[in-house]
């Protein structure tokens, strides 16, 4: 994935975005918000599951073991021993959760629960976090043998974020019926222009090359929005996600040249 400039658009909801991660963690373990905590919880995990049991698997733990610590500090952060001091201002939401996952991780007691997992929570399946593997975006197996935990979790990390919002724009297509379009111009939209063959794009739409140029400038232009929205919802301020969105595109960069 390529740099991704920024978009012109202000996003008016910002601010909603910006809370949206540390609002589920901060209301996972309230009882009187226990059933939306449980919901949030799941949206997090099947999000966020790749670049936590990753970094867990990278640290010398078995695949078996990754998957039950994995979906332990989940349920750590919901039942509130972790998190729920946590300040939003005092640093990104990526941050934190690889701090809280490294002192999560060298605590004996926790690695050694025998509660039954799950407890009486409603919890998601390990199976259901794989039903979107593979990634859509990975990294080569030779970085991914030879790179350190703390590198790959941002890796991950990162690539969730853009497949978050890759999915969102299916989506949208989806729905006003432009599910082609998005088949034949989802991966042009970080492709450099001269490496893109609009004849071609053409005969596959079979539409003219300059409405081929404008349907993927109009792609080009959405995905930056919900890309920033994505990484909205991990940060603090409007200064932050500038920050975050030119450090990930770094990072995939970086793990996919």
């Amino acid at each position: 994935m390529g740099a991704v400039a920024e978009s012109p658009e202000r996003n008016d909801a910002l601010t909603h975005f910006a809370t949206t991660r540390w609002s589920v963690i901060r209301n996972g373990g309230a009882a009187g918000a226990r059933s939306d905590g449980n919901k949030g919880l799941a949206q997090l995990c099947q999000i966020y599951w790749r670049p936590i049991f990753t970094f867990i698997y990278r640290r010398g733990y078995s695949a078996q073991d990754a998957q039950d610590l994995t979906q332990d500090f989940f349920l750590v952060i919901l039942e509130g021993t972790i998190l729920q001091s946590a300040d939003p201002t005092r640093g990104r939401f990526r941050s934190l959760l690889i701090r809280s996952l490294k002192n999560f991780l060298i605590d004996a007691q926790v690695k050694r629960r025998t509660q039954k997992r799950g407890g009486g929570v409603q919890f998601v399946s390990w199976e259901k976090w794989m039903a979107d593997a593979p990634c859509q975006i990975s990294i080569p197996a030779q970085a991914m043998a030879t790179s350190p935990a703390e590198a790959l979790f941002d890796f991950d990390w990162a690539a969730a974020i853009a497949v978050e919002a890759l999915k969102r724009l299916e989506t949208e297509c989806e729905s006003k019926g432009r599910r082609r379009v998005y088949e034949v111009l989802n991966g042009y939209l970080t492709t450099e222009r001269g490496d893109i063959s609009y004849h071609d794009l053409s005969a596959a739409l079979g539409v003219p090359e300059p409405s081929v140029k404008s349907l993927l400038h109009q792609f080009r232009a959405r995905y930056r929005v919900l890309l920033r929205e994505e990484v909205a919802k991990t940060v603090e301020t409007d200064a932050d996600v500038k920050d975050e969105i030119r450090y990930l595109c770094a990072t995939l960069s970086a793990g996919t040249g």
